[in-house]
């Protein structure tokens, strides 16, 4: 009796085959070391966020704010948004275009590459779990075409058409389109919960871009004026 299972497959298939089997291998390993990272990634920033922010606003002033970001916020996802805001406050360049700009739209126009900057950072890599996820189901599909097509060219020719030897290579065909589900599903559903997890570090990022812009161009408060009391005039 001729053996059966995955291992008898895919010693059995031929190179098309295989190379089917090695592209989900290689797709696999890499979506799942990119779900390991990346989800280290975003966790680490997303439990930094509120304390990060939170010594942000406690410091006497911006730059120290900035300092104590940068110490805080370790994976560097609401620091260059103080960066930009501290600089575009300090930098004036007499005679440059930027100088004749307003003062907030200057800092809103920093800020705004720093939050693209910001949010590019977060969402690097995700075309790859979503590529995986909608393609890893055909790449077994295809294994699966070609391993049946193989199988009943082999039966064919040998001219033993009845329904156990038909049954087996059919069958294990199959194997190749559960291998693309296998690879498939954990890429789908990393898409979406590191999908939630940059959604929520960037609405953080929104509002943390509006206050910096709020405070950098809020107007200096005036000075309370001391009145001086009046002195009994000497007789």
């Amino acid at each position: 009796m001729a053996g059966t299972g995955i291992l008898h497959y895919l010693e059995s298939s031929d190179t098309i085959t295989h190379a089917v089997a090695y592209v989900l291998l290689a797709m696999s390993v890499a979506s799942w070391c990119f779900l390991i990272v990346k989800g280290w990634m975003l966790g680490r920033a997303k439990r930094q966020a509120a304390r990060a922010i939170t010594q942000f606003w406690q410091a006497p002033t911006l730059s120290e704010g900035v300092a104590a970001l940068r110490r805080a916020d370790s994976e560097r996802v609401f620091t260059p948004l103080a960066e930009a805001a501290l600089h575009a406050a300090e930098v004036d360049i007499p005679g440059a275009l930027l100088a004749r700009v307003e003062r907030s739209e200057r800092v809103l126009r920093a800020l705004r590459q720093a939050l693209t900057t910001s949010q590019r950072r977060l969402e690097s890599g995700q075309v790859l779990l979503a590529s995986v996820g909608s393609t890893a189901p055909f790449v077994g599909l295809l294994g699966t075409v070609w391993g049946i097509y193989h199988a009943l060219g082999s039966i064919a020719a040998s001219g033993q058409a009845m329904i156990e030897n038909v049954a087996g290579p059919v069958g294990e065909a199959l194997i190749m389109t559960a291998f693309g589900l296998v690879v498939a599903i954990p890429a789908v559903l990393a898409y979406n919960v590191l999908g939630r997890m940059v959604r929520q570090l960037s609405e953080e990022l929104d509002g943390f871009a509006h206050d910096l812009h709020a405070y950098v161009c809020a107007p200096a408060p005036a000075a309370t004026p001391q009145v001086k009391s009046a002195q009994p005039s000497s007789a």
